[in-house]
This record gives C-alpha cells, structure tokens and sequence, in this order.
C-alpha cells in the first residue's frame, strides 16, 4: 500500500478531496463520464462538503456507496440519506445517486436488481473507503456469514452480509468489485487506526478484510 500521512485531519481532507476532484475530472474528459463510490459514516463528511462546491459535469457521475444498511433513508442510520444531504447538493446535485436499498423485507429479495443498477457504472472511478477498528471495510466484517463468497474472485457485485457486530443486515460491494477500481483511497484518523491498518498488512482478508484491497490502496491518515 501507499501510506500518505498529513500533519492534522483538516489538511488531508483538503487535499484528498482536491485529489478525488482532479481524479474525477481526469475520466470525464476521458471517458465522458465516471462512477464514484463512497463510505458511509460521518468521517468523510468534510469531503463531500467540499467536493459539493467543485465544478465538474456532474451530471455524469454516477455516485453509489460502498454498502448500506438494509433501512429506509428515513432512518438515521442510513448511509444513503447522509450522502444526499452532504455530497448530491450545490454543484453535484445532479450527480446520479444510485441507490443500495430498495423497499423489501430482506436485501435477498432485491439484490439482483441492486446490481443491475451498479453493473454499468463498473470498474469504479474513484473509490473512497474507510476502515473500522476490525479491520473491515464497506460491509466486509471479520466473522460474517458470507465473507469467504464475497472475497472469491467470481464473487457477484452485491451481496447481502449478515454480522454480529453489523447490526442490521447489509448489502456491500464485494471484493473483486473493489479491488477492479481505478483509483482506491482508503480514509483513516487516529493511532488505533494506523495500528490497526499496519497489522492488516500481515494478516489473511479472512481475518482483515481490508487486507483485499490494500495491494493497490492509497492510505490517508492524519492523527
């Protein structure tokens, strides 16, 4: 991996958000159009802020999250809702949010069209992720009920994912999806984190899901 580390929290988020820009508008002038995919949770928060205010034809950014919980946007807890109200507004509000949650009892009942929705936006532009205290990123948890199909090479786009630590069932990109992107940032504040990250380094994606990513990562981290 790339470890960048930046002298406090306000100067990485600055200039990550100025990288993610130039990334962004590198494809779009390239391709005609680019896919950005998000974490949840209020770290990257700044980030959108900023990027909200860059102009770039975002009316051909497709933005989708890394996971989501399986909740209506209704709910505080959802990924999707914070997203709209801190990235799809001023310059990016017409940005295309492509949604991970659709209403259904169960993400099995709605996964296959989830994907279909994701599917040609792929391989992501630019990927930002975080990373918890285990070791997961998006919806990969140590322990979960299908981690193994999620980090298999023939893994489908989505999966649901099912934790004890997770809370509500979840549905997240799976690894090959991941690891396919373009440009991957992975978003980390603190010392636990920074050890925790460098102990991924040498342990199975079984174990540190983020290890699946880490091979073509650039860290970010600032104290």
């Amino acid at each position: 991996m790339n470890f960048q580390s930046y002298p406090d929290r306000e100067f990485m988020l600055l200039t990550l958000a100025d990288r993610i820009a130039g990334e962004l508008g590198d494809f779009l002038r390239r391709e005609g159009r680019a896919s950005f995919c998000v974490p949840g949770g209020t770290t990257p928060g700044p980030i959108f802020d900023t990027l909200s205010g860059v102009e770039l034809d975002w009316a051909n950014v497709a933005v989708f999250l890394n996971d989501e919980r399986w909740v209506p946007e209704s709910s505080a807890r959802s990924n999707t809702a914070l997203v709209r109200s801190r990235l799809i507004r001023g310059e990016a509000a017409a940005a295309r949010l492509v949604p991970l949650y659709a209403p259904a009892e169960r993400p099995e009942e709605l996964i296959d069209a989830l994907a279909d929705g994701i599917r040609p936006h792929l391989p992501i532009s630019v990927l930002l992720l975080g990373m918890g205290m285990d070791m997961h990123t998006a919806s990969l948890f140590p322990g979960a009920d299908r981690l193994a199909e999620a980090l298999a090479p023939d893994a489908p786009i989505l999966m649901p994912m099912r934790a004890e630590t997770a809370g509500e069932p979840r549905v997240t990109l799976t690894a090959p999806v991941l690891q396919g992107a373009y440009n991957i940032h992975i978003l980390i504040t603190g010392t636990d984190k920074r050890a925790a990250i460098e102990r991924a380094v040498g342990l199975s994606p079984m174990e540190a899901p983020v290890r699946a990513v880490l091979d073509n990562a650039t860290v970010h981290w600032a104290e």
